[in-house]
């Protein structure tokens, strides 16, 4: 048996008001509201790889951060209505400032990240290095 959450609005599923007025969201609404690119995160043997979809955005507008043992990503997706086209009918696409940050493991080297950005990816590089073994056997005397 599987549980569901209580919700008034389940009682009438035919009319839901926040579908019903979501389609008609004016255009300053849809530009002030916050976004977070997706991020994919793979780790290899020897480097940790984090690709983040930033569609639409100039390398001067990402900022790319690490300190104290986080990454973190910022920036601006800016909306440009052009006026040949100012009666947008539907806005879809988010804009405006975002950040996101994520936990660095230890095991990464700081000095040899690198980021490249192409086709509205960002492609972020973290090198791991070399994990000193600190485990050490003891004898009882």
């Amino acid at each position: 048996m599987s549980l569901i959450r209580y919700s008034p609005r389940s009682l009438a599923p035919w009319f839901d008001l926040d579908r019903f007025f979501g389609d008609i969201e004016p255009v300053s609404a849809a530009s002030e509201r916050t976004w977070a690119p997706a991020v994919d995160i793979y780790e290899g043997e020897k480097e940790i790889t984090l690709s983040a979809d930033l569609p639409d955005m100039d390398e001067k507008n990402i900022d790319i951060r690490v300190e104290e043992g986080q990454l973190t990503l910022r920036g601006e997706r800016k909306f440009e209505k052009d006026e040949e086209k100012e009666n947008y009918h539907r806005v879809e696409r988010s804009y405006g400032s975002f950040v996101r940050t994520f936990g660095l493991p230890d095991t990464v080297d700081p000095d040899g990240i690198k980021a490249k950005y192409d086709k509205g990816v960002l492609k972020v590089t973290l090198p791991k290095r070399e994990k000193p073994d600190t485990s050490r056997v003891i004898k009882v005397q």
